[in-house]
């Protein structure tokens, strides 16, 4: 699974509309949210940094709602966006995923577990479990 990185408001125009995960590494305005679904509308979720998360309106909460766009907090973490425009998830950590919900893991315990052995927060691996079809790649 890749994550694609925006870190300034300018890429967002630039972006492929078929991009479903991104991950925001500025502060985004109402307007850059608006712009982003408008320019990738098969967009399923959007991750903010924790500081960055804290500060959406609940306008734009009430807005990707209705989209059924999921906001995720967490980081990429070690991601050097001048080599990769994407952040990749590694199989090892869907892998991972697959066994523990083989194992009847609750949903909840697998964030937990796999947050503290991976670079993931809670949300995009919860995000990852509730993807239609659990088709984890």
């Amino acid at each position: 699974m890749k994550i694609r990185v925006v870190s300034s408001r300018e890429e967002i125009p630039t972006l492929n509309p078929n991009e479903k995960v991104i991950h925001l590494a500025f502060r985004p305005s109402n307007k850059d949210v608006f712009m982003l679904a408008e320019t990738c509308p098969k967009i399923e979720a959007i991750q903010l940094p924790k500081s960055y998360r804290r500060t959406v309106s609940k306008s734009i909460e009430m807005f990707l709602e209705m989209q059924k766009i999921n906001l995720l907090e967490g980081d990429v973490w070690g991601h050097r966006k001048d080599i990769n425009e994407y952040y990749n998830v590694s199989q090892n950590v869907l892998e991972k995923i697959q066994e523990l919900k083989a194992d009847r893991f609750s949903n909840e315990m697998i964030a937990e577990k796999l947050s503290r052995e991976s670079k993931l927060n809670s949300d995009m691996i919860l995000y990852i479990l509730s993807r239609k079809g659990a088709e984890l790649s």
